[in-house]
This record gives C-alpha cells, structure tokens and sequence, in this order.
C-alpha cells in the first residue's frame, strides 16, 4: 500500500494574480505569498485482486473501465500516471473538501499523482507535481482557477510564488524560528461554516477586464509587501494589510462576499482583530485573522469549534512508506 500526505494551504497575500489571463499578459506576472499548514489530504494506493478500479470518498465508485469514473481528478491523475486499472484508491481529509479556500481540491490533486508514481515505482519531483496538477486541472478540466495551490501543495513551505508565461518560480521566505512562532501565535483560522465553488467564484466578475486588473495589480504589490514583512517579522503590520487586501479582493466579484461573511468579518474585527480576510476565491471557508495572543482566548469564547490554531508545516506533499512508523521522504525547507 501507498499512502501519500500532501498539505493545505493559506495565502497572505497576492490571490487572484496566479490566474493565467492575467499572469501572462502582465509584465510583472503575478506573485503570491503563502504557506503550508498542518492539516493534509491522505490519498492511499492499494493493489486489487482484479483489474476494477474502486475509488472511495465522499462516494464510492467501482468501475470496470477507468474512463467511468465520476471522479475527475482521480481518473486524469491515473491517466497521466498509467495506473489505470487493478487499484483501490482513498481520499481522506483533514477538513472538509471543498470550498474551504485552503486550496483543497489540488492537495488532493498532487497527493494523487504523487502516490500513484510512487505505486508505479517512480519519483516524481516537486516541480513534475505541480505542473502535471496544473496541467490536470488548468488544462485538461478547463477550471478557470490559478496555479498557487498546486505549487504551494507540492513544495511546502513558506514561500513567494512568481507566476508568468514562461515560468512558475518557488522561493522559500528567510524567516527565522523566532518569527515562525509569532506567526503561530499571533495568526488563526476561522470557519465561517459556508462553502463555495471557486472555479465558479472565478469565472465571475463585476467589472471589465481592464479594472480587475488594476485591482490585480494592487494585489500583487500587497503580495511583495508581505514578503517583506514576514522577513522582517512585521506581523502587525501584515495583519493590517490584510484587511486592505480583503476589501480589494471584494470587489472582484459579488459572489466573493454576502451578509453573513460581512457579519463574520465584522464580529472578528470587534473582537479585537488587526486584520482579516477570506482565503480562497471567497464565498466561504476560512478566514485568516491576525491578532495578539489574548485576542486567540476571544476567540475562543465566541467561535468555539470554528476556531483552529493556525500550525505552520514546512514540508512537500510525500510517501508515507511504513503508515505505523509515519516515516516520510520529505523535502524540508532548508531556510526554516
């Protein structure tokens, strides 16, 4: 058997630029800032005594001939991969699957591809990952999405990811032990209960093109300010940067926020909070909230079950060779 363990993610900033349509046709690019945590996709890989495929998730499927699947992210990694028959295949999630804003749907994505290599007996490298995740579900799927997940699901991390028409470049941020606990102690997630689909929140927009963009391009600037600042360890700073980022990525789309959101955000903001915004493409999920420690005990008291620990994990999506002995061949992050 072959168990895969691929992490979420949470951007700071730069969301949005990672989209095609505007990375490649600026000359900048686009840029995002963001990084791994300590909450995975599980994909396990097992050998059937005959040639049917059972795929089990939120569903189970049992099919004859790979094509069948219903699951399209599960039959287009087996395709690429050449695994297409003879398999078991689970997905287990740390939080719930979809429309989280954690990035999710291409965890599972590259935790796929990367068990599915390993039980074909071969190494595939960060790199290879992303790009066959992106080419899975960007090229193959035609989801109108960007490609920050799948690089940030695959390296692991703290890092800016450069997006432009020739290249995607991954850049681990020099940040310090000191800072990384700050930014575990003074960052927190909050589900706000609501789910969404972002590929739909993403083919929407209230405005032309030649505006979305230069709300864009605000965004991207706010993406190396926040670089700069989680080197720095200006971590006040960022949480009230992001609270700017929210209010310029709101205006992207009127699916990206509603009444109940703007309640959430308004009750954090009361609590005490320095900053906050909705991870993902918006419309629900998580929001990323910064704040001093005693702010976190308020949080607490008036979110309960909602309220996660934000837990920094700084290593790639890997193989879980022994499950028991939880031993992994990881790349870990040499400037953390």
């Amino acid at each position: 058997m072959i168990i895969s363990r691929t992490p979420l993610r949470a951007s700071f900033c730069g969301g949005g630029t990672d989209i095609d349509s505007f990375s490649y046709n600026e000359e900048e690019g686009g840029m995002v800032v963001s990084t791994t945590l300590q909450s995975y996709i599980h994909i396990t890989v097992n050998k059937r005594f005959d040639d049917r495929v059972r795929v089990s998730y939120s569903k189970m499927e049992l099919v004859d001939n790979f094509e069948d699947l219903e699951h399209e992210l599960v039959r287009e990694a087996m395709r690429i991969t050449g695994i297409t028959s003879g398999v078991e295949i689970t997905t287990i999630a740390d939080i719930p699957s979809r429309g989280t804003g954690l990035g999710s749907s291409s965890s599972v994505t590259v935790g796929l591809l990367n068990a599915l290599h390993a039980f074909a007996g071969h190494h595939a490298s960060p790199k290879q990952l992303a790009e066959e995740a992106c080419m899975i579900e960007i090229e193959i799927l035609n989801q109108p999405i960007g490609r920050q997940d799948q690089y940030a699901a695959a390296f692991g991390g703290i890092n800016s990811i450069s997006f432009s028409s020739e290249r995607v470049e991954v850049m681990p941020l020099k940040i310090n032990k000191n800072i990384i606990e700050r930014i575990e102690a003074e960052f927190s997630l909050v589900f706000t209960g609501l789910s969404r689909s972002a590929s739909k929140i993403l083919s929407e927009t209230s405005d032309s093109q030649e505006a979305k963009f230069k709300r864009l391009r605000l965004i991207r600037d706010q993406a190396f300010l926040s670089k700069k600042m989680l080197e720095n360890g200006e971590l006040e700073e960022l949480g009230k940067l992001l609270a700017n980022t929210w209010e310029l990525k709101r205006e992207l789309s009127q699916s990206i926020s509603n009444d109940d959101l703007d309640t959430i955000y308004d009750s954090l903001m009361d609590l005490g909070a320095n900053g906050a915004k909705l991870l993902g493409a918006g419309g629900g999920g998580f929001f990323l909230v910064h704040g001093s420690p005693e702010f976190r005990e308020r949080l607490l008291l008036n979110f309960g079950k909602d309220y996660k620990i934000f837990y920094i994990f700084t290593t790639s999506s890997c193989i879980l060779k022994n499950y028991k002995r939880y031993v992994c061949k990881e790349r870990i992050n040499q400037n953390l």
